[in-house]
């Protein structure tokens, strides 16, 4: 499942997002051999709480959906000040920070740029930035994430020399062709796997496997050549990542004593666990088929909700699901209290 291409899942709230699955065994691969048996019945059971947490995703199930860069060729041709400025925001951008920024947003209700402008003051040494010059404008789709990012990176690129200003561009059908244009917007905050994805399926048609992986250099080194032959250069990808990813809520977490997938699978090898997103989760090798084929997690139910959304994080929180998908950036993830 892609993130970000706003195909499956949409940014987040109280846990993470995004996907569940069916009935148990309803991916049709079956019962994976559990690789572990620790805990068992009530001890794996859901557990209600406020605070979610995402569980590592250890064995990189997920595409590495990292926020990175995306420039008009041209235009970065043009101004060499331009990719370095924006690479200075992937050097500090963590997804801790893309959590708290967008929880500013959706739960403090502060605009977008005011909390770009403070986090910008804060991690990025402008003094140090290259100087250029000319008007840049930088896009940004209909999301509190990508307005936030986009106002990041106007602001640097402010800092920098350029007239740089933000506008609302919509979803990937409509600003993508204006970015490989340069008519309308120069650069754009992108999710690496995702624009890689996409950007192979305009080059070489439909295929059912993308060239984006789980491996960020890999996933990079594959797209910087697409990415020409489209007219288009992309900066460093930053740590933060906006991915599918499961949560569960901190209780069941300390309970077990677990911080990543594969330990989940060694505390509850008995199948006693509940996982909870939309119906599309049996089917999408990313979410039930590959927990089970690539962790060895079994599942006793599955409750169909949402997709990430507000239904799948009031389960995980009333304690009626053990697992859900979500996505690794909601700004619900943010600490409480």
């Amino acid at each position: 499942m892609r993130s970000r291409a706003r195909t499956l899942v949409p940014l987040a709230l109280a846990g993470l997002l995004l996907t569940a699955c069916g009935e148990s065994g309803s991916s049709g691969t079956g019962r994976a051999q559990a690789s572990g048996g620790g805990a068992s019945g009530d001890a794996c059971a859901p557990v209600a709480g406020d605070q979610l947490v995402v569980l590592e995703d250890d064995k990189q199930l997920q595409n590495a959906d990292n926020v990175v860069p995306a420039v008009n060729m041209a235009t970065a041709m043009a101004n060499p000040a331009l990719l370095p400025a924006l690479d200075a925001v992937s050097a500090a951008m963590t997804t801790e920070e893309l959590i708290e920024l967008n929880a500013a947003v959706d739960l403090e209700r502060r605009s977008a740029e005011d909390v770009a402008a403070g986090w910008v003051e804060e991690n990025v040494d402008t003094a140090a930035l290259e100087q250029g010059s000319g008007p840049i404008v930088v896009g940004g789709a209909n999301f509190t994430e990508s307005t936030i990012l986009a106002n990041v990176y106007a602001d640097v690129l402010g800092a920098a020399g350029f007239d740089a200003s933000v506008r609302e561009v919509g979803n990937r059908e409509l600003y993508l062709p204006a970015l490989i244009s340069g008519s309308e917007i120069q650069v754009f905050p992108e999710y690496l796997a995702t624009v890689t994805d996409e950007l192979d399926e305009l080059a070489n048609g439909p295929t059912e496997d993308g060239p984006a992986t789980g491996d960020v250099q890999e996933t990079l080194t594959a797209l910087r050549p697409i990415a020409e032959q489209a007219g288009l250069v992309f900066g460093e990808p930053s740590e933060a990542a906006d991915q599918n990813a499961f949560a569960v809520t901190q209780a069941f977490a300390d309970g077990l004593g677990v911080a990543t997938l594969s330990e989940l699978a060694d505390a509850c090898g008995d199948g006693s666990l509940i996982l909870g997103g939309p119906t599309e989760c049996p089917q999408r090798p990313q979410c039930q088929p590959g927990l089970e084929e690539a962790y060895g997690l079994q599942f006793d139910g599955f409750r169909e909700l949402d997709a990430g959304g507000p239904l799948t994080k009031a389960a995980l929180q009333q304690g009626e699901i053990s697992l859900g998908l979500v996505l690794s950036s909601d700004g619900a993830l943010a600490q409480q209290g």
